[in-house]
């Protein structure tokens, strides 16, 4: 086959191989995503499904649409929600800061560790995967308790007298939270680091630059990509975590994940339980979009000016 056959049949499964990835996101984001908005603008009844819908009968046998944002308008008003918002957003922001500050010399040392080696630390980064998330978090309430391992352990060196409190505290749930999504950092910061020419590092070291002026200068600006992707994959599932903050945290941890569940399976309200995780997805991922969107425009500006 010559190559403009070749070239020309590349381009005809260009919009073939376009087409799986946004049918993916189409089936399983956007469809989901609209019937949570649909069910968001509905009003909380008594019955089965628990709400009320959108097109009803008017009085003269026409269908209407009717919309309510009263739910909205109570998410924007209501201090328990904000509340829950902001709470969320910052252990969710401590967690991931706490993440990184641990991944990157992980992930530093996994990308300049021999092939053997890098292997096997790999593994034991993946190793948690193999268990239940829920085993695992059942397994610090085991560590963390009154009378868990942690507190057996310090008291039999002599290092307290009485067992702390660590259980149902915002440590445990940042605890649990950098353990349970490190992994999450530590994969995408060494795919980016992995593959950073280290003829930089060289040439730096020849020109008289010390290896933390190289680290600042050379490593860490080509590891962004990592950065912002691992921060990505552990801040957005955190801010909305729902078991570990039941578990580890207890009744007074106020998180968005637990209002949810109180809201869909306590209270019953879906459409209030609708609305908050439709804010939630616009606060998390709409700035995201935005500044993608800014990016791919000065990118359009930058090659038409060139």
């Amino acid at each position: 086959m010559s190559a403009s056959a070749s070239h020309s049949l590349g381009n005809r499964n260009h919009p073939l191989v376009m087409v799986v990835p946004y049918l993916w996101l189409g089936l399983f984001f956007a469809l989901p995503f609209a019937i949570v908005i649909k069910i968001s603008l509905a009003e909380a009844v008594l019955g089965q499904p628990p709400y009320t819908p959108l097109w009803r009968s008017a009085a003269d046998g026409a269908r209407e649409l009717a919309l309510n944002w009263e739910n909205y308008a109570l998410l924007l008003s209501d201090d328990l929600y904000i509340a829950a918002f902001l709470n969320s957003l910052r252990i969710a922001g401590i967690a991931t800061a706490i993440c990184l500050l641990i991944g990157y010399p992980m992930a530093y040392a996994i990308a300049r560790a021999t092939p053997g080696w890098r292997a096997v630390m790999l593994m034991l980064v993946v190793l948690p995967f193999w268990t239940s998330f829920l085993i695992r978090v059942y397994a610090w309430m085991g560590i963390l308790s009154t009378n868990g391992l942690l507190n057996n352990f310090l008291i039999s060196l002599g290092v307290i007298d009485e067992p702390l409190t660590l259980m149902h505290t915002d440590f445990a749930i940042y605890l649990g939270i950098v353990y349970s999504y490190l992994p999450f950092m530590v994969l995408p910061l060494y795919a980016t680091l992995s593959r950073m020419d280290l003829s930089l590092l060289e040439a730096a070291a020849d020109l008289g630059a010390p290896p933390w002026r190289a680290f600042l200068r050379i490593t860490l600006p080509l590891s962004l990509p990592g950065i912002t992707a691992g921060c990505l994959l552990v801040m957005i599932p955190a801010t909305g975590e729902f078991v570990i903050p039941d578990l580890l945290g207890g009744p007074d941890a106020l998180m968005i994940g637990k209002i949810l569940w109180t809201e869909f399976f306590t209270n019953r309200d879906w459409p209030m339980a609708s609305a908050l995780a439709t804010g939630l997805v616009i606060l998390l991922v709409g700035p995201f979009v935005g500044l993608q969107m800014l990016r791919n425009r000065q990118d359009r500006a930058d090659e038409a000016g060139a």
